[in-house]
């Protein structure tokens, strides 16, 4: 990025001001208003048999003077603009949309935008509710309900709001923690714009919604951030690993006890591993009868439990 772009950009985000302004529509109109009837009286006047005096030259422009005059009242609002008319200072009407005419010298008219307008908030500094600084920008959605209002209550709406929406995003953020600025967008996005929809309201104002486009914090916080998230994640698998054992354990419980009580269950088993390790060559399997250690377990209980003789160690 070059350095021209660089300063209009940041001018974009200095000036928090709509781009687009009044379309004049009424020019094309006017001129051929004034265009006609100088251009017929002139036919008139050079095309009649006789001399031509200097009179019909003055009268001409004469003609053409009060033409000009009366034409410059003409003037013509866009389908999404309504025109505020003062006549001496004092508050007229609102006309619109279409051509409408303003008293020349007598009439002032302001053409006022009523459609949905976005109005940028540039990035703010706060500091959160937990001591944490912030960098905050944002978009505000507003449309103008009262053209009337919108000029006569306030001497520019259009600042006005951006530096109310300034303040307000200002003290709700510094009344939040971090994390509930970094949880709570949506709620946030709406207590902002119902704070500033009560307050410009009286202006003729209406605000459909504000957005919060970007949260900047310090680069150390971002790191302790990510170094807490990576601890979180690493908890969470570490109980996910001591779950899975758990329910491991509990399952090969279950399978010992079912084999426990089938004694053809184990033949099964170990017949099933024998046939798992067959394909492979390099494996050596000894098989150890199942019978034989079970008789031998049998001939071990049987010997625990045979009582002592009596007469062992007496002599003849």
């Amino acid at each position: 990025m070059d350095l021209s772009s660089s300063v209009s950009l940041a001018a974009s985000k200095l000036f928090a001001r709509p781009v687009s302004g009044h379309v004049s529509l009424g020019k094309p109109l006017r001129a051929v208003l004034f265009v006609l009837p100088v251009a017929a009286l002139g036919a008139i006047l050079f095309l009649r048999p006789g001399p031509h005096a200097a009179g019909s030259y003055a009268a001409i422009v004469l003609f053409a003077f009060l033409v000009g005059v009366a034409v410059s009242g003409v003037r013509v609002a866009a389908q999404w603009e309504r025109g505020v008319i003062l006549r001496l200072g004092r508050f007229q009407t609102v006309k619109g949309p279409g051509v409408l005419f303003v008293v020349p010298v007598l009439d002032y008219v302001r053409f006022v935008d009523i459609r949905l307008l976005a109005l940028n908030i540039p990035s703010q500094k706060v500091i959160t509710k937990d001591n944490v600084p912030a960098e905050i920008d944002g978009v505000l959605f507003y449309r103008v309900s009262d053209a009337e209002n919108a000029v006569i209550s306030v001497q520019d709406y259009q600042f006005a709001i951006s530096q109310f929406s300034q303040a307000s995003l200002r003290d709700v953020v510094g009344g939040l923690s971090l994390d509930e600025l970094l949880t709570e967008r949506e709620e946030i996005q709406k207590q902002i714009a119902e704070v500033v929809e009560e307050r410009v309201q009286a202006w003729g104002v209406h605000v459909d919604s504000i957005r919060l486009l970007d949260i900047e914090m310090p680069e150390d916080l971002k790191r302790m951030m990510s170094r807490q998230a990576s601890a979180e994640r690493e908890k969470r698998a570490n109980i996910t690993k001591a779950e899975g054992d758990r329910d491991a354990a509990m399952n090969l419980s279950q399978a010992a006890a079912t084999m426990q009580k089938s004694p053809g269950a184990m033949q099964l088993r170990t017949l099933q591993t024998i046939d798992g390790l067959g394909p492979s060559a390099s494996n050596t399997v000894v098989l150890f009868p199942v019978e034989l250690l079970d008789a031998m377990k049998a001939l071990g209980a049987l010997t625990r439990k045979q009582p002592p003789d009596e007469h062992a160690g007496q002599e003849c």
